[in-house]
């Protein structure tokens, strides 16, 4: 049994928002830590690269950002979304379908590269971590314990580790070199959809064009268009659609097809963004896949950890959030388990792999409620039921959403109860067309039958962010 630190330097690969967290953690262990990381540094260079600038965050990132002091920092760059604002097919009517029946029940959107460079002066601010950039990570030799990295101009080199953690990424190339010698696997489901990120500019005066305290979402069955605000005044806008088909991206090869395609679908969108074909064709068409592993560590020598480990889609916002919540599962293992770094990495995995597993499945899941059940009366009906039954029992009944984005349960204990709770909305709306008409002593006693919610964790606090 060995402890964090006795045999060489702790090595943490990958300087994103995962890996950077992960290194204060350990920072705050009392550990000296290297980080390197393969991009430049995103706070004295604009990268871009098609990545999505903004993201989704929820209770389950928050409760980290908390727990290493950057929650005032990160709360002045976020903009809080109370809803999904719908537009629907052929009306110009627009419908705002609030997440939660509480005040502190939104989501934040924010700039991935701002918080990045929140957690990056965060981790060098405790004296213990160093980065360095430019880094490309090629590979693992576990028997000589080094990690072999191209730097800038093609320089290669290896360098020696005690304890290796892999925050590389969906495509880690650590992960691979681990699986070659734990026996482990990676199995990759490839989505047959991709999504191309655009922008919606600002009005004349700088002002939103759309209300940014929603996350708009226009709904068109095998496929969407989603936006989200940015403090600048811009949205970020992401088209997800097939990869393949009549109306995929393979059918949207000429401006001409370009411009119908969103004049007919999406009239009050394209009708914002004068440039529209142009970014079209200059932004990137990514690819969206999820990645399941098993086996996520050697030994007491290194272990892989957010995306490295499980990669899912961005469908319920939760890609970030996961990782973080994982980081900081794994930083609470090395301290339950100071003396046993195997120990503790297996721990982390048995703990972790069951919700990664399931946040998974829910977030498949969810593409296809945003694109079309969203409009769907069955499911309107059945969702304000669910807000309506957290209201009259909010000690035994949370909406899968909101279990998910508000609350720090465990994915997998979330999702078997998001299940039971199906079972019962199905039951209670079964020839209904409005919640009125609901039978509640009937559904008194269904709830009654539900395991008390288990409670938040202590750092999860409502006021965490702002909500206005």
């Amino acid at each position: 049994m060995t402890r964090l630190g006795e045999n060489g330097p702790i090595v943490v690969v990958g300087a994103g928002p995962c890996g950077a967290l992960l290194s204060i953690y350990l920072a705050e262990q009392g550990h000296e830590v290297v980080v390197y990381e393969s991009r430049p540094d995103i706070r004295r260079v604009d990268i871009g690269g098609g990545r999505s600038i903004n993201l989704a965050l929820a209770t389950r990132g928050i409760v980290p950002l908390v727990d290493v002091g950057v929650i005032e920092q990160v709360d002045a760059i976020t903009i809080p979304m109370k809803g999904r604002m719908i537009h629907a097919e052929g009306s110009d009517q627009l419908t705002l379908q609030p997440y939660g029946v509480d005040p502190h029940e939104v989501i934040h959107s924010i700039s991935r590269g701002d918080l990045n460079a929140i957690l990056l002066d965060r981790a060098e601010s405790t004296g213990r971590v160093h980065i360095e950039f430019e880094q490309q990570c090629d590979g693992v030799d576990f028997a000589r314990s080094v990690v072999s990295l191209t730097g800038p101009d093609d320089r290669a080199h290896d360098e020696p580790f005690g304890v290796l953690f892999a925050a590389d990424g969906a495509g880690s190339n650590i992960r691979e070199a681990l699986l070659a010698v734990n026996g482990g696997e990676a199995d990759i489901d490839w989505l047959g959809h991709g999504y191309k990120e655009l922008t919606l500019p600002p009005d004349d005066d700088g002002g939103f064009r759309l209300d940014p305290n929603a996350l708009h979402i226009w709904p068109r069955g095998e496929f969407m268009l989603i936006a989200l605000a940015n403090p600048t005044g811009d949205f970020t806008v992401t088209l997800f659609a097939p990869n393949e088909g009549p109306e995929s991206f393979a059918a949207l090869e000429t401006p001409e097809q370009v411009e119908v395609f969103f004049g007919r679908e999406f009239p009050d969108f394209a009708v914002l963004v004068p440039d529209l074909v142009t970014q079209f064709f200059d932004n990137p068409t990514g690819r969206l896949a999820t990645m399941r592993a098993t086996g996520w560590s050697h030994g007491d020598q290194a272990v892989v950890v957010g995306d490295a480990a499980h990669a899912i889609v961005p469908f319920h916002g939760q890609g970030m959030n996961l990782a973080m919540e994982s980081a900081r599962a794994l930083a609470q293992q090395l301290v339950d388990r100071p003396d046993d770094i195997a120990a503790a990495f297996q721990a982390f995995e048995s703990d972790r792999k069951p919700s990664a597993d399931a946040i998974a499945d829910m977030a498949l899941d969810n593409y296809i409620e945003m694109r079309a059940g969203v409009v769907d009366p069955d499911y309107v009906i059945r969702r304000e039921l669910a807000l309506e039954l957290e209201r009259r029992h909010p000690e035994r009944l949370s909406p899968r959403y909101n279990m998910v984005m508000f609350s720090t349960m465990p994915y997998a204990e979330a999702q078997a109860r998001a299940r039971r709770q199906a079972q019962i909305l199905t039951e209670l709306t079964e020839g209904v067309t409005s919640i009125s008409d609901v039978d509640f002593d009937r559904a008194a006693d269904l709830v009654a039958a539900l395991d008390p919610l288990p409670g938040l964790d202590p750092l999860a606090r409502p006021d965490a962010l702002s909500v206005s």
